[in-house]
């Protein structure tokens, strides 16, 4: 039997800093956990439950939970510790064959939330902060660094480029090169959707010598496959320095996520083949285009992302993982058309879908 194949205290695994880094550097599809709720939007255990146990059947090398996906409203709706608590607990009591998951919460708010957050998840075993700072738009980069380095003493960081059209804030490289040599941030999850921005982050990890320590993680849902198999090239001291993504922490790998994973291991495999001298393949290549055209329809891209959350839960519903696509606001949902935006990707690119693994076992994951 594999060593971490029983369940129990193993996910403490990952709770050092340089272990965890070593597990992220390998590459792991960590999807962002969605809230399940029932037709009164009251929290649904029972499938909340179903979600974790079906990315830790897929393969999944960790969960975010409390980030957008999850809709930051589970803060007001007093959900933030019962969603955490409930993924951790269960993750802890589903045995699998492969190494615990790196299990992610979200953390933003004001100095003092974002504080109380992060020390609240620390306590639950979480073993890492994905900080949105979109709370503090308009504050200067001494302000934002100040308060990372505050979150920072609670938990290790994954940095977050929120892309803006969702309340990010715009961050220069000058930025993130002060909040990659913050010691405990361990990564940066790169999601402004934008090549301009993900470069941004690339010359400030390059800028801040952090290359060897903290890891990208790909958020763009709109170049997933070329964020993977792509060199990333800053330059430093006339000389150039290569980072590459290891892996992804996405909302869009809620949805589909046994393919997801497969496709990040053909795509590690890809790029363990470039750096010998091959080329990467052109039908990996061409993967990059369909991936984002089914994203397009989940996220909504038609309508600036107002139906993202809800395009999610409807793959889950057609899947029978969730009972409905409704959200902690009754006022987001589906957009006009975005349900037929959906029947065609499910049509033309079925082949990416998981659907007869998710029919096989979801019995098993609702029990």
């Amino acid at each position: 039997m594999p060593p971490f194949a029983t369940h129990a205290v193993a996910i403490d695994a990952w709770r050092d800093v340089d272990a965890l880094r070593r597990r992220l550097r390998v590459g792991l599809a960590i999807p962002a956990h969605p809230l399940a709720l029932d037709a009164s939007r009251r929290y649904d255990a029972r499938r909340q439950r179903a979600l974790t146990r079906y990315y830790l059947d897929a393969g999944a090398g960790g969960l975010a939970l409390g980030v957008h996906t999850t809709q930051f409203a589970i803060r007001e709706a007093g959900l933030y510790e019962t969603v955490l608590h409930e993924a951790i607990e269960t993750a802890r009591d589903w045995p699998r064959d492969a190494p615990p998951p790196v299990m992610v919460a979200g953390v933003c708010g004001g100095t003092t939330q974002a504080v109380a957050e992060a020390r609240l998840a620390a306590g639950l075993g979480y073993h890492a902060g994905l900080l949105s700072l979109a709370a503090l738009k308009g504050a200067s980069d001494d302000l934002l660094i100040e308060h990372c380095r505050a979150v920072a003493r609670e938990i290790p960081l994954v940095g977050f480029y929120l892309q803006p059209a969702v309340g990010g804030l715009e961050l220069g490289a000058a930025f993130w090169a002060r909040f990659a040599a913050i010691d405990a941030v361990v990564a940066i999850k790169v999601a402004p959707f934008n090549r301009y921005r993900t470069l941004d982050v690339v010359r400030g990890i390059v800028a801040a010598r952090a290359e060897d320590r903290v890891i990208l993680y790909t958020g763009n849902d709109d170049h997933i496959v070329l964020d993977l198999v792509m060199p990333f090239v800053a330059m430093r001291d006339d000389l150039p320095v290569t980072l590459r993504f290891r892996g992804g922490l996405l909302g869009h790998w809620s949805v589909w996520t046994k393919g997801a994973v497969e496709l990040l291991e053909r795509c590690k495999a890809a790029v363990r083949a470039a750096e010998g001298g091959s080329a990467v393949p052109t039908e990996l290549l061409a993967l990059d285009s369909r991936v984002t055209d089914c994203n397009a329809a989940f996220f909504d891209a038609a309508n600036d992302f107002r139906g993202c959350i809800a395009g999610c839960h409807e793959v889950l519903r057609r899947q029978g993982l969730l009972e409905g696509t409704w959200c902690l606001d009754p006022h987001e949902g589906l957009s006009p058309g975005q349900a037929e935006a959906i029947d065609r990707v499910l049509q033309s690119h079925a082949d990416l879908a998981d659907d007869d693994f998710v029919a096989a076992n979801l019995a098993r994951w609702l029990r």
